[in-house]
């Protein structure tokens, strides 16, 4: 059996709010909710579970209807969630205001129990761990457990990726020694708080990590596309011009689609393209996941928005 991709961080239920027309400050907005499963690494686990990618989830969910909710969801995606935690009380809730062209216009998260997910819960977990293809985390995990698996990749030779989420919870890796870390997935927003102060312009701070050990950061610039930096070179790939239906978990699915390249054996274009692809279709449809897809489907998908 192929080794999994062990992905480590929240699990959410995702409300969503769809305007319908211009948002107004300090007053009533109509608009249109939807409620999904969410969370940064969770969204990822079930897209890649979907696409056939063996897959266990390591993440926090309450003892209550919403967790068992998750859980039920999770399991029927195909997800593993053999180290999950349930903790006494609601389950974390990612609620999401979006703007009548479906990008963000605010959010709020609450009840999220990401801090419970130590490093002593990953140590009782070694085997598992150690018998990963990948591991990713997402930011929302404490510093301590993110500096545990980053330990425990370099002993195993297993690379393990840091997706920062949003400039918060990025924020905090800022002094953190990340040498040896496999790839680090910032936006234009949070790679600057990942770095010094000194670095004040984008290619310091790419230089800056590289220098720090940090062996590939791939930098999203959204509509402009996307550039994966190493020591070595530096590619870059333009995004499909699509209509947005909704943009919650794009970013997720752009990851999920590197994460199946580089399992199936791709080189760094191909997994780029892979990448914006998933992304792409994911930009089209409500919610963060494209249950419409399979690897086939999605593999077949590529020339339609990069052709030969």
């Amino acid at each position: 059996m192929s080794k999994p991709v062990i992905c480590i961080g929240a699990a959410l239920v995702d409300e969503l709010f769809h305007a319908t027309s211009d948002m107004l400050l300090a007053t009533t907005n109509d608009a249109i909710v939807t409620k999904t499963a969410g969370g940064v690494s969770r969204n990822i686990a079930h897209q890649l579970a979907i696409l056939g990618v063996p897959v266990q989830l390591i993440t926090v969910v309450g003892n209550d209807s919403d967790g068992d909710w998750l859980r039920q969801v999770c399991s029927s995606a195909g997800v593993q969630l053999d180290a999950t935690i349930t903790k006494e009380g609601l389950t974390g809730k990612y609620t999401g205001i979006l703007n009548v062209d479906g990008s963000l216009f605010s959010a709020f998260l609450t009840n999220a129990a990401n801090h419970l997910i130590t490093p002593e819960h990953l140590a009782n977990h070694s085997d598992l761990l150690g018998s990963a293809s990948y591991i990713l985390a997402d930011a929302n995990i404490s510093v301590d457990t993110a500096e545990w698996l980053l330990g425990f990749s370099q002993q195993t030779g297993i690379p393990f990726i840091l997706e920062p989420v949003s400039v918060p919870p990025a924020r905090k890796f800022r002094a953190v020694n990340l040498s040896g870390l496999y790839m680090v997935t910032p936006n234009e927003d949070e790679l600057p708080v990942l770095c010094s102060e000194q670095a004040s312009m984008t290619q310091m701070q790419i230089e800056e990590l590289l220098d720090n050990g940090v062996q590939h950061i791939w930098l999203h610039n959204g509509k402009m596309g996307s550039a994966l930096y190493k020591k070595e070179k530096a590619i870059t790939l333009h995004a499909p011009n699509i209509e947005v239906r909704d943009c919650t978990g794009a970013g997720d699915g752009s990851l999920t689609g590197f994460i199946l390249g580089k399992f199936i054996g791709l080189d760094d274009m191909e997994c780029l393209k892979l990448a914006h692809t998933l992304s792409a279709e994911i930009l089209q449809v409500n919610g963060a996941i494209a249950t419409h897809l399979t690897q086939e489907k999605l593999l077949g998908l590529i020339e339609k928005y990069y052709p030969a």
